[in-house]
């Protein structure tokens, strides 16, 4: 049975002079209740009133099955407000619950009733249940990006729950509807705990606390993690491991074969040659040269890893590689490990190491939460991948694209989006100085504003689109008139924002949209349009331009560089 606006409002009526007046707490109230068969004088001390939760909205220990549940309630049908519920339990909740080493004043009645619960109990809880009830689709939430981004954070956090109950204990994830809904995938995590060999590492402390630890490790013991972890080893990596036929990676692979197969070269002079690796991690322990490190994310190195594991991979039939294992586990190279550390500090420790190595700016901001919202969006909206990071579009089969609800077999690139909202705004100067736009953060922010989500997908992609067809449109320009419109080679992106006004402002733009926004493929039809918008109305309106002082001038003499400034195009 579905828990009705009449029945919440009901128990809102008859409880708000103890329980208070926030209408939504009642939501979670009546789902205990449903889902448990627990009367509502005991219900009520298992549910947040008013506030102070630290991201726990509810809690029931169920004794015959062991199980503990932490809830997150919200009634309503949208999965994305479950994102400050995330934020909330990462940076404060898991730890108040389960380690807190000092108390807080405002701690709400409900996190004095669990800790209780704890104290008692914890010899008799098995599995730890965290569950997102909302009247919504699981399946929709469990295809968001931003939501399976939290998620993995919080599930760095288990370490926390062992730790308190001195054991494994398991963690389920689960989005749930209250009408009944569960989601396909039930995240069941353990704590990956791992050994390394770091013999005299160096510490130092960060501005908050964040301690960084630094020594040599063996790259076998990497490659374990990578092997045990898959690509969650690299998700706060700003990109997925390169083609194996990349500079980088060919020297790498160039060196590993030196060194293990052939003899020719030292296997200590591996650590001379390279840059080292940068580790974040929940903890790390420290005992006689060996180092136990909690729930490990590469930041930079994945292309050694990579790189490495293909090599094992490539030679498995090799008796070299057999008989000289030995020399394979020594290689080592630095390592630096942080812990301690919030996200956002984690995330700027990614983007300044990867700034040492050829990265472009772009893909230092793969991992920004505006653009895991966009990738959100454009599959939600239309069913389009959007490649945020680079060549991760390359690394899906055709069952995962269809497991995560694309529907598209084309991606929408990052940078290429990010140069249409500057035309779309007509802000063209500065599709010239892109590593501009991406390191300077005001100008990032400007871009990639929270408003660009609110924007309708289908007219983004036709912006987007349009790109793809500039040189054909410059060419029936010039057809009109080769000495005419001789500079028109100069100014594609003039003509691109032209269009994208033009197309923006077409009185059939809802037809078109619904037409031609809903794919990445560049349709005829489209194309005529863009045509007929190019020779009728951006051609001329290019022509009344230039016979303006001054740009009359700077024609005849040849200086076309005004046309790819945002004067130009605001006249």
């Amino acid at each position: 049975m579905a828990i009705t606006d009449r029945m919440i409002d009901q128990a809102r009526s008859d409880l708000k002079g103890t329980c208070g007046d926030v209408r939504e707490d009642y939501f979670g109230l009546l789902y205990l209740e449903r889902e448990f068969g627990i009367p509502r004088e005991k219900a009520i001390p298992q549910v947040a009133f008013g506030g102070n939760d630290f991201g726990v909205d509810g809690f029931h220990f169920d004794a015959e099955r062991r199980n503990l549940y932490l809830f997150q309630f919200k009634c309503s049908e949208d999965h994305g407000q479950f994102k400050g519920s995330f934020r909330r339990l990462i940076d404060a909740g898991m730890e108040r619950v389960f380690a807190a080493n000092h108390q807080v004043q405002d701690q709400n009645q409900l996190l004095l009733q669990l800790k209780s619960r704890l104290l008692h109990d914890e010899s008799l809880i098995d599995k730890v249940f965290i569950q997102f009830v909302f009247n919504g689709d699981p399946a929709e939430a469990e295809r968001s990006q931003v939501l399976d981004k939290l998620r993995e954070d919080l599930e760095g956090k288990k370490y926390l729950i062992d730790q308190r109950f001195g054991r494994p204990v398991t963690l389920v994830f689960e989005f749930r509807s209250a009408k009944g809904q569960v989601g396909p995938v039930n995240h069941i995590r353990k704590t990956h705990t791992y050994p390394l060999e770091m013999d005299d590492s160096l510490h130092q402390e960060g501005p908050a606390g964040e301690v960084m630890s630094v020594g040599f490790v063996r790259l076998v013991d990497l490659h374990a993690m990578y092997r045990d972890m898959g690509q969650r080893f690299f998700e706060r990596n700003i990109r997925a491991g390169l083609n194996e036929e990349k500079a980088v990676n060919r020297a790498i692979s160039k060196a590993l074969k030196a060194i293990i197969v052939d003899g020719t070269k030292d296997v200590r002079v591996f650590a001379f040659d390279h840059n080292g690796v940068t580790i974040a991690a929940e903890r790390v322990e420290h005992e006689n040269g060996h180092v136990r490190i909690t729930e490990p994310r590469l930041l930079n190195g994945a292309q050694t890893v990579t790189t490495y594991a293909r090599f094992l991979k490539a030679n498995e039939g090799n008796v070299a590689l057999k008989e000289r294992e030995a020399v394979a586990n020594q290689l080592r190279l630095m390592c630096r490990i942080i812990t301690k550390a919030q996200p956002q500090f984690v995330t700027a420790v990614t983007i300044n190491n990867n700034r040492q190595n050829p990265v472009e700016p772009w893909n230092l901001h793969a991992n920004d939460m505006i653009q895991l919202e966009l990738q959100d969006k454009f599959r939600d909206d239309l069913g389009i991948y959007y490649e945020r990071q680079e060549n991760a579009f390359l690394a899906l089969s055709d069952e995962a694209l269809e497991e995560a609800g694309i529907t598209e077999y084309k991606a929408v690139e990052l940078l290429r989006l990010a140069q249409t909202f500057l035309v779309s705004d007509g802000d063209i100067d500065k599709l010239s100085r892109m590593r501009e736009v991406f390191e300077n953060d005001k100008v990032y922010e400007q871009v990639f504003s929270p408003g660009r989500l609110k924007a309708d997908s289908r007219k983004i992609l036709l912006c987007y689109k349009a790109q793809f067809r500039l040189r054909r449109l410059v060419d029936e320009i010039l057809d009109k008139g080769a000495n005419k419109y001789s500079f028109m080679g100069r100014a594609r992106n003039l003509l691109w924002a032209l269009l994208c006004q033009g197309m923006l402002n077409d009185e059939k733009l809802e037809d078109y949209a619904d037409r031609f926004g809903q794919g990445l493929s560049v349709e005829a039809d489209y194309t005529e349009w863009l045509a007929r918008l190019a020779s009728t109305r951006c051609r001329l309106m290019i022509k009344e331009i230039i016979s303006m002082d001054p740009y009359a001038g700077m024609i005849k003499e040849e200086r076309y560089s005004f046309l790819r400034t945002n004067a130009v195009y605001s006249n």
